[in-house]
């Protein structure tokens, strides 16, 4: 994990077996689940717990998910994966990401995910709560 300021945090990850299909490359779907990874390791660097969001009745689901598929990921490929917060909104973030092949710097995937704060009993959206955004802040690019 490598935090990259201002602006953006950066985490790898190796593609697995498991991620591609017959020839080896990664399937489409996947590159979600790296996204989704890379967020988790972005929040652990801000120390978010979301035990203590789920304890207090906070929800994150997804609104919005997009990738833009440039080149194809590879079994085995190292990939570097940058997360910037496009987004703050009152009750959303909008993540967005790029996938490199981390020994090329090539860009493979360009996407986001936006993410609403929800109260879990409602699933009615809710003010995202100030210790989140104040770690989120530094890390905006547009702050709505």
């Amino acid at each position: 994990m490598i935090a990259t300021p201002p602006n953006s945090f950066k985490t790898t990850l190796r593609v697995t077996w498991a991620d591609t299909d017959a020839a080896q490359v990664v399937h489409f779907s996947r590159f979600f689940v790296y996204f989704e990874r890379a967020e988790e390791e972005f929040y652990r660097s801000l120390n978010f717990s979301f035990a203590d969001l789920r304890s207090r009745g906070f929800w994150l689901p997804r609104v919005e998910a997009l990738c833009q598929y440039r080149k194809p990921a590879t079994f085995d490929d190292l990939l570097e994966i940058e997360v910037t917060v496009e987004e703050l909104r009152e009750k959303s973030v909008k993540l967005g990401f790029n996938v490199a092949k981390k020994e090329t710097a090539e860009l493979l995937a360009t996407g986001h995910l936006v993410i609403v704060t929800a109260d879990r009993n409602s699933k009615k959206a809710v003010q995202i709560p100030k210790e989140m955004i104040d770690k989120l802040r530094p890390f905006s690019k547009h702050i709505l």
